[in-house]
């Protein structure tokens, strides 16, 4: 990606990585914004821990004007974990003609739970020729390892899949979207209370675009459509995850009581039209000291095959793989396009 412009919206903890990889992989940062007034003001470097860039931070309100000045090749959006909660940035994006990639965990494959919106964004993006997608440790490990072992079965009758993180290393808002320091009774209320729904009903709040997608509902619809399977129904229950004892949560900033919730673990089952079930569950919370990430995956048929991956470093696996799909955003026709639909993720270096 030698001489590639970027341009980074956000910079909180995944910028720090994503960032020095644009840098270190010949690219170029050559603007950014945030939202929080401690941020504004500073050099990128000092954001990495790096020497100057003379790259300030700009404040977010300024993005528009940014990006027709500059006229980045890529934009890397680094904030919220929901479609509705990166409209702006998206949409700005696609106004400027800009291509943008983004780690928003609905932004993988919104299409299942924010359609409505997933086509505004695409029909802008359509008329200002450049691209917008989604992608992040999904698009490797829940993606494309997946349907890798697919291609490597003679038949399959299900895929059943888990994944666990640490809330603590995404940020404050990826943490409260998982539950994490309610109450039980907050939680049911809250986030659980959801999927106590019928299939209209679900379907009639995913339309209004107020949906709440576990991130395995959207790995679902991404498996499916790179796995050319047509889904037939699809159901969601988000469980709270608890521990024993007290664990201090630097990202909110507080005490998880023991009782309190930690996260949640949300199980996502798919069956389709050609037979195979996907259930997979994501697990997110705060860690205790005995706790960390896995990866787990089985694709049952002939053969049954089992895939597990300890103790990923799932940020910067993120991030490494928003860096390496840049090339393929830049290259792809125009509109909101789902990275199954953009060739297998590739190592990339300049």
């Amino acid at each position: 990606m030698k001489g590639t412009k970027v341009f980074q919206y956000g910079c909180g903890k995944m910028s720090v990585y994503t960032m020095r990889y644009v840098i270190e992989n010949g690219g170029q940062i050559v603007g950014a914004v945030d939202i929080n007034p401690n941020v504004i003001g500073k050099d990128i470097g000092d954001i990495m821990e790096t020497d100057k860039k003379g790259i300030l931070v700009e404040d977010v309100k300024n993005v528009e004007r940014l990006l027709n000045e500059l006229k980045p090749d890529c934009v890397i959006v680094t904030t919220m974990s929901l479609l509705n909660d990166v409209q702006d940035a998206l949409m700005i994006c696609a106004k400027c003609g800009v291509n943008a990639i983004t780690t928003c965990e609905e932004a993988f494959y919104p299409m299942n739970s924010n359609p409505n919106l997933t086509k505004k964004i695409d029909e802008l993006a359509k008329k200002n020729n450049c691209t917008i997608t989604g992608s992040g440790y999904q698009d490797a490990f829940w993606g494309n390892l997946i349907t890798t072992l697919v291609g490597a079965s003679h038949n399959i009758t299900k895929i059943k899949g888990s994944s666990s993180y640490n809330v603590e290393d995404y940020g404050i808002a990826l943490a409260k979207a998982h539950g994490a320091g309610l109450t039980k009774e907050e939680f049911e209320k809250e986030i659980a209370s959801i999927d106590e729904i019928s299939k209209e009903e679900r379907q009639k709040i995913i339309e209004s675009g107020n949906y709440a997608p576990s991130y395995m509902w959207n790995v679902n619809g991404w498996l499916c459509d790179k796995l050319g399977l047509t889904v037939i129904s699809q159901t969601q229950k988000c469980i709270p995850q608890f521990n024993d004892y007290d664990i201090d949560s630097s990202t909110l900033n507080m005490t998880v009581k023991a009782g309190m919730v930690t996260g949640m673990s949300a199980v996502v089952t798919t069956q389709t039209k050609e037979g195979i079930t996907l259930e997979t569950e994501c697990i997110g919370k705060v860690y205790n000291k005995d706790e960390f990430d896995r990866n787990e995956w089985t694709v049952f048929g002939e053969p049954d095959t089992t895939l597990v991956i300890e103790k990923p470093a799932t940020v910067e696996l993120t991030c490494a793989t928003i860096v390496n799909r840049i090339r393929d955003v830049i290259d792809c026709e125009p509109g909101f396009i789902p990275t199954s639909r953009m060739g297998e993720l590739k190592y990339t270096k300049s």
